[in-house]
């Protein structure tokens, strides 16, 4: 149950036509009175006698009454409440107790108040209805309207249990505004997928991401195809920004901008600069892990694995002020990898970048200086360009999206316990998707690596059990019982070869992270091990060659090939 306060307006009879008209696109159906202030209230939709100027009337007599100058020039107020898709149907009788409990938390109509203002409820639509009243009591007063947004919000928490519906989660007044019915109209008009204030929104955080700098920031906005217009001072000092979509204009055929405040609290220029204070003017591959034979998208994604593991332990830890800082900077290197990652999730990426975007903001004040780290690994990805949907690249962000998942999960039950529950939520549906595109990226290398464990001399495999069982103990039933465990066979016996204690290994891969809420605790270990046999140096030489298998190699595709997913020695 979503309401939502519009603007105020000064004329009573432009909003009952519209309530009662057709709607911009015919969307308005059987347009009725479901309650009023008076009983016996005209009803211009069921009543042929009935006409708007009699509703107007009734409603505006109090206004009226009062002499000229008393008379307040925003008059109407309107309020929308909209039920969720999944909620069933509501009778208009069920409506209409909605709409008495919703002007009375409101202020507009208190319960017992014979002196309140004047409202009525129209319903044109099977999941909404409308409410218009009138800002002057029958006494002569203004109502008392302090946090009606907040106090309507708590009584549709109420709402929701006692009807049963959808438990739509409390905001803290941190979220973007929503477009309005009339953008979304206008966006469907126009063929775009999303209203031109979500859209800007996109752009403008794909923009942000990893950018040092104004020059950068303004560039990469042009480069997505965005209009921009600065405001400057007389002295010349650049002030703020409007953006607009290109073809978007009013009627009189002028762009339609948008300030970066109104698209979402902390795209400002002010609040932008603050972020750019936190970041210095580097190669964008200079601090990349020294990956041989690596691809840069891939070498980037390494890095980025390095640093987002510091930020799953900040957010896990107590100085809320890094935590809300990493949490920035997670959104931007998932807005990073939304724009270079393979075609095959790059719209799962760039779902969970568009809801992760609303846990990165609260209350909390961000320590920016905090986010310089993750900022820079996602200004490494953006810089090291597209990545395949193979090999090494594909291996490299599955890995990322795995240290992602991680991170997304420890910011929800960050953001729960701290009571912030769109956040939360927000937060959980980022997740799916992650764990989406990482399905689909992690199992062309899991399934090479699974050949490749398959193939191996009954010997090896065997010795390779009794390592896990010695290193760790606790979960050796669990990852042999795993459709992963041929894969992790299969890394184990690389990292044997390359030189490493795989016993040492398995256990800091284990360590860095608990499994129990893993979906697939063999996978995790999987690509813990295939990342620290990048970073971690061999305790003896490498073995010159393989053993040969004694069984003909099954089919595998041509790619990923295993050496594009092996442990090497750095």
């Amino acid at each position: 149950m979503i309401p939502s306060i519009h603007k105020r307006g000064s004329k009573t009879v432009g909003l009952i036509r519209y309530l009662y008209g057709p709607g911009t696109h015919e969307e308005h159906v059987d347009p009725h009175l479901v309650a009023a202030f008076d009983p016996l209230a005209p009803d211009p939709g069921r009543d042929p006698s009935a006409t708007y100027a009699q509703l107007e009337r009734l409603l505006d007599q109090p206004v009226n009454a009062l002499p000229e100058g008393r008379r307040p020039e925003k008059h109407v107020w309107h309020l929308s409440v909209r039920s969720s898709p999944e909620d069933p149907t509501l009778s208009d009788e069920d409506w209409a107790a909605i709409a008495r409990r919703t002007v009375a938390a409101t202020g507009i109509a208190p319960d017992g108040d014979e002196q309140a203002c004047r409202w009525a409820a129209v319903r044109h639509a099977d999941d909404h209805i409308h409410i218009i009243a009138t800002l002057v009591r029958d006494d002569g007063r203004r109502p008392r309207l302090h946090n009606e947004a907040r106090r309507a919000q708590a009584e549709a928490r109420r709402i929701e249990v006692d009807y049963g519906l959808r438990r739509v989660a409390s905001g803290d007044g941190t979220a973007a505004i929503r477009p309005s019915s009339a953008e979304r109209h206008k966006a469907k008009r126009l063929g775009q997928e999303a209203a031109s204030k979500e859209l800007l929104r996109e752009h403008v955080r794909r923009a942000l991401a990893g950018a040092v700098g104004e020059a950068e920031f303004f560039d990469r906005l042009t480069a997505e195809g965005v209009r921009i217009k600065m405001r400057v001072a007389p002295s010349g000092d650049v002030l703020g920004y409007n953006v607009a979509i290109v073809g978007d204009r009013n009627k009189d055929r002028e762009p339609i901008w948008y300030a970066g405040s109104t698209l979402a609290p902390d795209l400002s220029l002010p609040r932008i600069r603050k972020r750019f204070a936190a970041s210095t003017e580097t190669d964008p591959q200079s601090t990349t892990l020294d990956r041989s034979g690596a691809s840069a998208p891939a070498r980037a994604r390494y890095a980025a694995v390095q640093t987002a593991d510091v930020a799953l332990t900040s957010l896990t830890a107590g100085d809320e002020g890094s935590a809300a800082a990493h949490l920035i900077g997670v959104g931007e290197v998932i807005d990073a990898l939304a724009q270079t990652s393979a075609s095959t999730t790059r719209g799962e990426l760039r779902e969970a970048a568009r809801h992760f975007e609303r846990a990165t903001r609260s209350h909390i004040l961000a320590k920016n200086e905090e986010m310089h780290a993750l900022r820079r690994a996602a200004r490494q990805i953006v810089h090291s360009g597209a990545a395949f949907g193979h090999g090494q690249d594909s291996a490299a962000t599955s890995l990322i999206l795995d240290v992602m998942i991680l991170a997304v999960v420890a910011a929800v039950h960050w953001h729960a316990a701290r009571g912030n529950a769109q956040q939360a939520e927000a937060a959980q549906r980022a997740s799916l998707h992650l764990r989406t595109a990482y399905q689909i990226t992690a199992a062309g290398p899991l399934a090479t690596l699974r050949a490749h464990g398959e193939r191996l001399l009954a010997s090896d495999r065997q010795r390779h059990a009794a390592t896990v069982r010695t290193a760790l103990p606790h979960l050796a039933d669990r990852l042999q019982s795993e459709p992963g465990w041929e894969a992790l066979t299969a890394v184990l016996d690389q990292a044997e070869r390359a030189g490493f204690d795989t016993a040492a290994l398995l256990a800091k891969a284990v360590g860095e992270r608990e499994l129990h809420s893993a979906n697939s605790a063999s996978e995790v270990v999987v690509w813990r091990l295939h990342h620290l046999g990048y970073v971690a140096t061999p305790t003896r030489p490498p073995k010159s060659k393989p053993t040969p298998s004694p069984v003909p190699a099954p089919a595998v595709p041509a790619a990923p090939r295993y050496e594009d997913v092996r442990i090497r020695r750095r």
